[in-house]
């Protein structure tokens, strides 16, 4: 019997050399990936932090080569940018053979139309995060901060991850999810019946209706307490599957 066609979506694994079990799980994901796949779609936060691919690159070799693995098998691999890693760059994309996308990315899977959103910009009761974004997504800021001695740049993340950590431990939780209003203005921006994103770590399937048209929303979990995708197959089937 002919295996079915079947597409991945995974996010926010958070890779850090301090969790090894983690990067363990993901290279396990790659292993098995086979011809019956028809491509991984990374939506943002791969990495816990990405201060730069001459720092990357060599810190997460192992990674580098089993992506350039997978993609060299003719297996597509889409990188979408997530609100830790939003500094891979070029040498990235050449080493890996990934495909980057665009925040907010349409793609055609098996007969239905698709958005794809890392999931950050839902959050819009989040204001100060939604600031902090704006300043942090400027290209010049960016450029400045690649400039800055690979030293200086680590302790500037790190500085930004601990006050991002003591920002989320006091910030009320309802601020830091989506709003449904932000959900159903994107969905009817892009004419999209079905929304895939991360960013919450609150994986969950949401059906809704609008305007009588029914509506989903998948939320893909996070990988701290293991891996897990979401499988998605040419007969429409949707699983959530631990790795």
């Amino acid at each position: 019997m002919t295996e079915l066609r079947k597409t991945i979506f995974i996010s926010d694994l958070h890779l850090d050399k301090n969790q090894p079990q983690i990067t363990q799980h993901f290279l396990t994901l790659l292993h098995r990936l086979d011809s019956s796949v028809d491509a991984l779609y990374i939506l943002g936060d791969l990495f816990e932090a990405w201060i730069g691919d001459d720092d990357g690159v060599s810190q997460y070799a192992n990674i580098i080569t089993a992506l350039r693995t997978v993609t060299q098998r003719d297996i597509s691999i889409y990188f979408l940018y997530g609100n830790r890693d939003f500094l891979v760059g070029k040498q990235f994309f050449r080493d890996t053979g990934c495909q980057l996308l665009t925040d907010e990315s349409k793609i055609e899977l098996y007969g239905q139309t698709v958005l794809l959103m890392h999931g950050d910009t839902l959050c819009t009761r989040d204001i100060a995060y939604i600031n902090m974004r704006k300043k942090l997504r400027n290209r010049f800021i960016q450029k400045l901060f690649l400039l800055l001695p690979l030293s200086l740049r680590r302790k500037i993340a790190s500085e930004m991850r601990e006050k991002s950590r003591l920002y989320t431990s006091i910030a009320a939780s309802d601020i830091m999810d989506v709003t449904q209003d932000e959900v159903l203005r994107v969905m009817q921006k892009h004419r999209v019946s079905c929304l895939i994103h991360g960013h919450t770590h609150k994986p969950y399937f949401h059906e809704f209706l609008l305007q009588q048209i029914p509506m989903t929303r998948i939320v893909l979990s996070d990988w701290h307490n293991g891996g897990s995708m979401l499988v998605w197959d040419e007969s429409g089937k949707k699983e959530m599957i631990k790795v």
